[in-house]
C-alpha cells in the first residue's frame, strides 16, 4: 500500500506488530485485536492456517501464504529425506485451518489449549508476516529473557 505524506510517498506494508492480551469468553472464544484483524482484511486472509510453533509454546497464525512457504521448502528438498519428513510432520501434522466468526473472534480449541497451556486469556503477539497465540505468563517470561539476552549481547560487543 502506498501512503502520501505531504508530497512524499511511502510504501506501507501490512505487518502484525505489537501484542495484546484478551480474555476468553464463556463460549471459549477470544477477540482478535482490531489491528490484527485490519492486517488480515488488508491481506485478504479469510482462512487462517494455524500451526504449533517449532520453537515456542505458541500457536502461529497466518494465511495460506505461510503454509505455501513451508511447502515450497519441502518441495525444494528430496521429499523422502528426513528433513522434508520432519517439516511435513510439523506443518501438516501440527497444523489446522480456522476462521474468525463475524465479530472477529477465534474459537480457542483444544488444539490451542493443549499445546500452549492457554486457559483464561490469550496474548496475541505480532511476528511481522504472522501472529502468535501465547499463554500471557509464558510470553512475558520469554520476552523478558530475550530482552536480557540482547542486553548482555550488547554489553559484550562494547
Amino acid at each position: 500500500m502506498l501512503v502520501d505524506h505531504g508530497g512524499r510517498v511511502f510504501r506501507v506494508m501490512s505487518r502484525f506488530l505489537s501484542n495484546a492480551t484478551n480474555r476468553i469468553d464463556a463460549k471459549g472464544r477470544v477477540s482478535v485485536p482490531a489491528a490484527f484483524r485490519s492486517v488480515l482484511a488488508e491481506r485478504n486472509i479469510q482462512e487462517l492456517y494455524c500451526f504449533q510453533d517449532f520453537v515456542f509454546p505458541a500457536i502461529s497464525v497466518g494465511g495460506l501464504d505461510l503454509l505455501d512457504r513451508f511447502e515450497r521448502q519441502i518441495a525444494a528438498d528430496d521429499p523422502f529425506s528426513p528433513a522434508a519428513n520432519q517439516m511435513s510432520l510439523l506443518i501438516h501434522g501440527g497444523g489446522v485451518f480456522m476462521k474468525l466468526d463475524a465479530e472477529g473472534r477465534l474459537m480457542v480449541t483444544d488444539f490451542i489449549r493443549d499445546f500452549t497451556g492457554i486457559s483464561g486469556e490469550v496474548t496475541f503477539v505480532g511476528r511481522a508476516d504472522h501472529f502468535q497465540l501465547w499463554r500471557p505468563e509464558a510470553f512475558l517470561a520469554l520476552q523478558a529473557q530475550a530482552r536480557e539476552e540482547r542486553r548482555l549481547a550488547g554489553r559484550r560487543s562494547e
